[in-house]
């Protein structure tokens, strides 16, 4: 049974490894399906590691604080290969690259100072957004296509990193999994009503 709690962490650890890869693929000229495929894998592995976690009893805050961060380098190997690859992507939107990561970076900080940890509140926006990212990336290194999701792709990501902020605002302690505002909010009301006591 500890085999299998040490899956979800191995997934993890596969979308880490995954950054330099897609990086040194890029570099090398590897064809854009193998870079797809990549992300395809990385995809999978994001939504695997939490299911499994949970289905194996190995689900704990480290373990989703983990999977963000993962996320993150993941996401930043991306760019990077898309700057070698697709340089114009990036050219073409780098006002929407330069919010999204400031913004991004400011939350990191925020939690920091307030949590002393990253927040990892895995919502369902965040989710989607996961999601057209991969869709994204995909079409554009595989089909030669897809380009204008990048935009799309951006503008999820700050309203996002604009939820996950305000839920930072909202919570007086560090809670993962808040999937909505609207949870946060009662936890919120659930956590100060507790201080009260």
């Amino acid at each position: 049974m500890r085999f299998l709690v040490a899956i979800p962490w191995m997934l993890i650890g596969l979308r880490v490894v995954g950054c330099p890869l897609m990086v040194w693929g890029a570099r090398r000229g590897w064809a854009g399906g193998w870079l797809a495929m990549i992300v395809l894998v990385a995809l999978v592995s994001d939504i695997y590691d939490g299911i499994l976690a949970r289905r194996w009893g190995g689900e704990t805050a480290r373990l989703r604080v983990s999977d963000s961060i993962a996320d993150t380098i993941f996401y930043l190997g991306v760019v990077a290969a898309l700057w070698v690859r697709e340089p114009e992507v990036i050219r073409g939107n780098w006002g929407w690259f330069g919010a999204l990561f400031g913004l991004e970076g400011f939350r990191y900080v925020f939690d920091l100072l307030k949590y002393r940890r990253t927040a990892s509140y895995h919502s369902y926006l965040a989710k989607g957004w996961g999601l057209v990212i991969a869709v994204t990336v995909i079409g554009v290194f595989a089909f030669d296509g897809l380009r204008p999701l990048v935009r799309v792709a951006l503008a999820w990501g700050i309203v996002v990193n604009l939820e996950g902020l305000a839920m930072s605002l909202m919570l007086p302690r560090w809670q993962n999994d808040v999937k909505t505002l609207g949870r946060a909010w009662d936890l919120r009301n659930v956590m100060l009503g507790s201080e009260l006591r």
